[in-house]
């Protein structure tokens, strides 16, 4: 079978993905091997890929492929989240472009519509994820609002509020006017926001006290604000009562601008005496501090603000006006009448709608909450105790912070998309926690009160409520807590996820795990970074500096946008993307599609491989292992950058450039049966560690002839993982010093301006006990020397170099420059000399030898002989001179 001359992604992809879902490679039941579990972060119904998709759902699949390669049971669960805030707005969008006001219709005919378009575009992202080769168990596919998950969430609610961890009251919130919901502390975005301070004169009461012209500044009061609009909502100003210079203003009221209503003075050391005008204008209803200083001095609470935040009746004026178009109208009057002392520009953190983007209004409303300081010890502990692992550990910090200072969670949302809330009301507004109408009418009658005009909570719970039971419901753990699944895949292994949710989230995922399961849902949490353009900006819509990422595999193949990815994504850690890493990618995936071409495209013939050829067997045998090594210990630190790093300069640098140029046979010559049979065997480890990554070439490559007949579920998806070997590190350390030679020696020709088809007679003065005999060929191949000498002398009129503790001197034909090869020595010993200045600070430092592990102290004294050794060396070679 031929094979093309260059690899055509497109061709390969969707003839690789259908074949592993027709041979079912993704799917998991459970059975007597080990288990290894991941559960996607479900993305939004609303959603399509991006970037951080790409990057997120990449490392889950490198990680369930190299799992399922290891012979475990991968089970990696896909689903999608009802996004309620985020899906109601797109269902709105559409009726009103349909010519439908979500005010016209009742909760049963907009659900019926919501599902419609659920049906319609909430799964285009996992169809999507399936582009990215995502080997995700679609059987098990879950969606956060199906029947058995909705069951889940409301059974928890029930659970929780029994156990006294739900509550109903009226507390200062987030009120987000354009979702016209609440949301959460967390769902809140603090941003610096370019404003205006508004210095506005209050009015103090007129007393009959005499005033004179003199004086008559005493008789306002100047306060800065940035929300003019909400002046009307004022109930109090407050001076600190150790001001001196509002003592005369103790007991005394004042008017509030525009409306003219009065309202009192009073003190509190809250106010700072340095800030602003050390005035401050207490507006309990939009003001989570204002509304804490009212409960303390018992003021009114005035509310002015309708849900979608326009001025309602209670402000008096400006009836109907959107706050931000108000706040402009009333500057202007407050300037009109003379109340408004200056403008000034000004800079302050706002908190804006994390789902929206609107800016959040602080509101007073009832709602329903969830105490979480007794719910969030557990959570905290199985981090703090490293039972579950935060990737990088720079976030435990912020994690205990958040988990230490948790503030009781508002679990109420104001929508109809949603898990509605399970508790009824009856006619005198009385209420109870039930699952259905009927169990709240026992419940009723159980509390003798009434059971006329039971109607159940309008409000829904907020969408982390339900993504936080994730890693249980999706295997039935509320259905069947005793199931073969949830006991099989329960705890979970690694959850890769983006640290901006660790607190709305991953928290909650633990503290769900403990409270029904007693173990937390998953070992290991891989935070990854967020994905940046090479400018440093998030990528973004708005922006434009987004590219699409379904785009991007159509130009560079998928297997070259995932190295491309991966290449610069270290966890936690900001990525910094550039087209050019996916470039980079391609261009890998074409080095190994040519690279099979080359071997596929010798002949054998039957005589043994030579000394030397069987020693860069051996060498690559070697390395390849070490190689593994390397590559399992990255895993384990999940450095997949790292990991993916090793690959690539294994496969490009060793097997490519040094191994296959070794074996290589002469142009139209055949190679030996054997050579070629341990290279088609190297070849088939190399795709096999390459399978994570690159899923899609190393597939297409597997099936070749070349590696003979496979059955059909004889895939490179279900390959043994390479494993090490043993190691020879003396041949290794050998090897490398050939490698040098040869680099060397092919600097000599570029300096000199050699032809690379020149032979050049090579003399070695050894200095160690490397058996050059073993490797005298590869020299002599791959840099075109025509005979080799040892030597005992160093070898005036040549080229010399150092490789390893060996020298080398290249006789060439023109006379060296004695000038520029003292200049190149002196060079070479300038740098060796400041190497080991820094290799002897770190030796004379005894914290650093007491401290560091003794095989790092060694090995700084290794480098210490290596470049006294060297130096020694050049300054004989430059002596000679």
């Amino acid at each position: 079978m031929s094979i093309a001359k260059t690899y055509n992604p497109k061709e390969t992809e969707d003839k690789w993905y259908a074949y592993w879902l027709e041979k079912k490679f993704f799917r998991s039941i459970p059975d007597g091997r080990e288990p290894y579990t991941i559960v996607m972060p479900p993305p939004n119904v609303t959603g399509v890929l991006h970037m951080g998709h790409m990057l997120n759902n990449t490392i889950q699949d490198v990680l369930i492929r190299r799992a399922r390669m290891q012979g475990k049971n991968a089970c990696w669960v896909p689903g999608t989240d009802h996004a309620s805030i985020a899906t109601e707005a797109k269902v709105v969008a559409m009726l009103k472009e349909r010519g439908i006001n979500k005010s016209d219709i009742t909760r049963e005919e907009f659900l019926k519509y919501a599902w419609e378009w659920k049906e319609k575009y909430g799964g285009i992202i996992l169809d999507q994820l399936r582009k990215l080769g995502a080997s995700c168990d679609w059987d098990r596919t879950r969606f956060t609002m199906e029947p058995d998950l909705s069951d889940a969430v409301i059974d928890t609610f029930i659970h929780l509020y029994k156990k006294g961890y739900i509550y109903r009251g009226i507390r200062m919130i987030n009120w987000d006017p354009q979702g016209k919901t609440a949301v959460s502390d967390e769902e809140v975005i603090r941003k610096e926001v370019n404003q205006k301070l508004y210095y506005i004169r209050y009015q103090v009461v007129d007393t009959n006290e005499e005033r004179t012209t003199n004086n008559q500044q005493r008789w306002y009061i100047t306060i800065a604000t940035t929300r003019p609009e909400t002046i009307m909502a004022d109930t109090a100003v407050c001076i600190n009562p150790n001001d001196e210079r509002y003592q005369h203003l103790k007991g005394k009221k004042v008017l509030v601008p525009i409306i003219n209503r009065e309202i009192p003075i009073i003190e509190d050391e809250y106010v700072e005496m340095e800030f602003g005008t050390g005035c401050l204008k207490v507006t309990p209803a939009h003001d989570l501090n204002d509304y804490e200083l009212g409960q303390k001095h018992k003021l009114e609470v005035v509310d002015i603000l309708n849900d979608d935040g326009t001025l309602n009746e209670k402000a008096q004026i400006l009836v109907g006006e959107d706050r931000f178009i108000a706040r402009k109208k009333i500057a202007k009057m407050l300037e009109e009448a003379g109340q408004l002392e200056k403008v000034e520009d000004y800079k302050s953190q706002v908190g804006f709608s994390e789902r929206t983007d609107a800016a959040i209004e602080p509101k007073l409303s009832m709602q329903w909450f969830c105490k979480m300081e007794h719910l969030a010890k557990p959570a905290l502990d199985y981090v703090l105790s490293g039972e579950v692992k935060l990737i990088p550990d720079k976030f435990i910090n912020s994690y205990r912070h958040w988990m230490e200072h948790v503030k009781d969670w508002n679990i109420s949302r104001q929508l109809w998309w949603g898990q509605r809330i399970p508790a009824w009301y009856n006619e005198n507004q009385d209420w109870v926690v039930a699952k259905t109408e009927e169990e709240a009418i026992v419940e009723f009658e159980r509390l003798g009160k009434s059971t006329k005009g039971i109607y159940q909570e309008e409000d829904v719970l907020d969408t982390w409520f339900s993504s936080g039971l994730w890693p249980i419901s999706v295997f039935d753990g509320f259905k069947e807590p005793n199931g073969a699944d949830i006991n099989y895949y329960y705890p979970t292994n690694d959850l890769v996820t983006a640290p901006e949710i660790l607190f709305f989230w991953v928290a909650r995922m633990m503290i769900a795990g403990h409270e029904f399961r007693g173990k937390a849902p998953f070992k290991n949490v891989y935070l990854t970074g967020i994905v940046r353009d090479k400018l440093g900006r998030k990528m973004s819509k708005s922006l434009g500096n987004s590219p699409d990422p379904i785009e991007l595999m159509d130009q560079y193949g998928t297997d070259g946008v995932r190295v491309g990815m991966l290449l610069s994504s270290p966890a936690g850690n900001d990525l910094m993307f550039d087209v050019a890493y996916c470039e980079q990618g391609r261009n890998f995936a074409n080095k190994i599609w040519n690279a099979f071409r080359l071997v596929k495209g010798w002949e054998t013939v039957n005589k043994p491989a030579t000394k030397a050829e069987l020693k860069t067997v051996e060498w690559f045998e070697s390395r390849f292992s070490e190689a593994v090594i390397e590559v399992e210990e990255h895993f384990a630190a999940y450095r997949l950058s790292d990991a993916l790093m090793t690959i690539y300069k294994l496969i490009w640098d060793d097997f490519c450039s040094w191994y296959l140029e070794l074996v290589k046979p002469a142009y139209q010559q055949p190679i030996a049966k054997d050579l070629l049979t341990f290279t088609i065997d190297f070849f088939e480890q190399v795709l096999a560690l390459a399978h994570p990554f690159m899923p899609f070439i190393t597939e297409e490559l597997w099936h070749d002839e070349l590696f003979g007949s496979r059955s059909a579920l004889d895939c490179c998806i279900v390959a043994a993982y390479p494993k090490a070997s043993k190691i020879d590190r003396e041949l290794l350390n050998d090897f490398q010093v050939v490698q040098q030679v040869v680099s060397e020696i092919r600097n000599v020709r570029n300096t000199k301006q050699i032809s690379p088809k020149e032979t050049l007679p090579l003399a070695i003065k050894v200095n160690t006990d490397i058996a050059y005999e073993n490797y005298l060929d590869s020299i002599r191949k791959l840099a075109n020397i025509s005979d080799v000498s040892f030597v005992l002398e160093q070898q005036v009129g040549t080229a010399a170099f150092i490789a390893g503790k060996d020298e080398f001197f290249v006789s060439i034909a023109q006379n060296i420059d004695v000038k520029a090869e003292r200049e190149r020595i002196t060079n070479e010993i300038t740098y060796l000399q400041g190497f080991l200045k820094s290799v002897n600070a770190k030796l004379s430092n005894e914290r650093f030898v007491q401290n560091a592990k003794p095989e790092i102290v060694q090995n700084e004294r290794n480098k210490q002989a290596d470049a006294l050794a060297k130096i020694k060396i050049l300054e004989e070679s430059l002596a000679s001179l």
